[in-house]
């Protein structure tokens, strides 16, 4: 049984990298053309939402969303998630209603025609680099005067599977705070288990999301920071412990 389901396995992960690769291909006409004015961002975030709800749908998921604070239309906020599994993006759009842009490494520039469009429609960050993490401050700034939301996986990396959690980064954090923007804590339930990095592991099913109180920084200051960072990651940490425990 474990030979024919890793055998499913094998192709069901190169439809996936298929879908990914030749979606954004067939769409790259529309794309070089959307991505090229920044007042056509709206537009392309309406297409990319479109495309990940798509690529969770062929991959047979299903995104099921536990609200606790409706998000505003319009209205600008920092949504944060935990991060697993390459489907993140793919949910993290799938569930935002506002605009927003990604902040991501560097390294997914470099990525065939995602890394293309993710350089064009993104801020990228060098985090060993000080010049490269201010420029994200004046990027962002940018954006948000433009009506836009920002959107960050706040552990700047996919942790090892045995790790629940890994450490939050400062700069989400910082960049709420000198914004005054409220944080949107999201916790991914099901993605390490439903398509993790180990190659025979996986399977369809749901995706439970579920979108915490926001935490407000209005009149927060730098001196904040530490104290919502903590606040932003027991939201998720405490949440994701309950869930493996309610598991077993």
């Amino acid at each position: 049984m474990n030979f024919l389901k890793n055998i499913f396995r094998v192709f069901w992960r190169i439809w996936f990298y298929g879908w990914v690769f030749f979606s954004i291909l067939v769409a790259l006409p529309v794309l070089i053309v959307v991505i090229s004015f920044d007042s056509l961002y709206p537009t392309f975030f309406k297409i990319a939402k479109a495309w990940g709800k798509t690529i969770l749908f062929v991959m047979g998921f299903k995104p099921v969303v536990e609200t606790e604070e409706e998000i505003i239309p319009g209205k600008s906020y920092l949504f944060i998630a935990n991060h697993a599994s390459l489907i993140d993006v793919m949910l993290m759009l799938s569930v935002m209603k506002n605009p927003a842009v990604f902040v991501g490494k560097k390294e997914l520039v470099k990525l065939p025609l995602f890394g293309y469009v993710f350089r064009k429609t993104s801020i990228w960050v060098n985090r060993s680099n000080a010049e490269s993490r201010k420029r994200v401050y004046i990027l962002a700034q940018k954006k948000l005067d433009q009506g836009l939301s920002i959107a960050i996986f706040p552990e700047g990396l996919v942790p090892h599977e045995d790790i629940v959690l890994s450490e939050f980064k400062n700069g989400a954090f910082r960049l709420a705070i000198e914004h005054q923007i409220p944080i949107v804590p999201m916790t991914f339930y099901d993605v390490k288990k439903r398509f993790s990095w180990t190659f025979f592991s996986g399977w369809p099913g749901k995706l439970r999301v579920k979108i915490h109180k926001f935490i407000q920084t209005e009149g927060l200051t730098v001196d904040d920071m530490e104290s919502i960072k903590k606040e932003a990651f027991d939201t998720i940490y405490m949440e994701l412990i309950n869930d493996i425990n309610d598991e077993k």
